[in-house]
């Protein structure tokens, strides 16, 4: 009995999850900051094509503009901290030499080149009206029309591999969320997408993308942080905690900003800041949960344990 005669007191102390020489259980991926900027800006490069896209079709230049511009900004900025954790240039054109379809590097290494042309030549279209050559200024915008939406196309698939990539590694709180990362990173795309369309050109398609953008962020993080069991804690302790409950406040307040502010440009500006800087720590919250999951060994041990008693 206890002390205080509240019942039996457990002899069994608390498990300490060990492993050989105390290296981690999982080899944690070799991953720096790099990446989570990278998978930041790749999302946000999808975003702002499809905001572009919306804006070319809706006959928005201004919001077709702003982008295309952000588009290739945050590809070159995405090849930037790629090429970067990769260490050599020449190893990024190395992936190209093959197409492997079971594996998401080297599919995600041809969604970015199919995007990257296509971001390019849209962006480059913006130039038109300032070029001294008459045919250029006559033969661009319609390319630039059709290459807008080709990436517009490519652009979900480039938002979400990167989910993909994730989920494919033996990280264990990666691996476990695997179907709900897609959801997170497309909502955070498209967020971050309606953040540029806030920033530079405030209407209702941005609003509307804003809107879901973030239930799908949303919902995708809620799945992630309370359906998983024991691989749903490192998400929602510790520094992936406070980052991702830090985004789910700045989402929650650049949706309502986006809203309350329709007739204030300097609120759609402010919600605009929000989402973008949602997207970022979302997308850094989700790197850091996956990466603590590999150091524990608890998380790599329990779930074994219990899959094999399930079995």
């Amino acid at each position: 009995m206890s002390p205080k005669g509240g019942g039996d007191r457990s002899m069994v102390p608390k498990a300490d999850f060990r492993s050989y020489y105390g290296r981690p259980i999982v080899k944690a991926a070799p991953w720096k900051h790099d990446i989570p900027a990278y998978l930041f800006t790749g999302g946000l490069a999808a975003g702002s094509s499809l905001l572009a896209a919306g804006g070319q079709a809706t006959r928005r230049p201004a919001m077709r503009r702003a982008g295309r511009v952000a588009a290739l900004g945050a590809l070159a900025a995405s090849g930037y901290f790629l090429v970067n954790d990769l260490g050599r240039p020449e190893r990024f054109h190395h992936m190209l030499r093959v197409a492997k379809p079971t594996s998401p590097m080297s599919m995600g290494t041809w969604i970015l080149t199919a995007f990257g042309v296509a971001a390019g030549a849209a962006a480059a279209a913006e130039a038109a009206p300032v070029l001294p050559w008459r045919l250029a200024r006559r033969a661009l915008p319609p390319v630039g029309a059709a290459a807008g939406y080709l990436a517009a196309a490519v652009a979900p698939a480039l938002a979400t591999y990167t989910a993909v990539l994730l989920a494919d590694t033996a990280t264990p709180s990666w691996h476990a969320a695997y179907p709900e990362l897609p959801f997170v990173f497309a909502g955070s795309a498209l967020a971050s997408g309606a953040g540029v369309g806030l920033l530079a050109a405030p209407a209702a398609p941005a609003r509307r993308l804003a809107v879901l953008g973030a239930a799908l962020e949303l919902y995708g993080a809620h799945r992630v942080e309370t359906t998983k069991g024991l691989l749903s804690e490192p998400y929602a302790t510790g520094r992936a905690g406070r980052l991702l409950r830090l985004g789910r406040t700045l989402t929650a307040a650049g949706v309502a900003g986006a809203w309350l502010g329709r007739h204030s440009r300097v609120l759609s500006a402010l919600s605009g800041a929000s989402l973008l800087a949602a997207s970022a720590v979302t997308r850094f919250g989700i790197f850091e949960g996956g990466m603590a999951s590999a150091r524990d060994p608890k998380y790599t041990v329990i779930p074994q344990r219990e899959r094999l008693e399930g079995s």
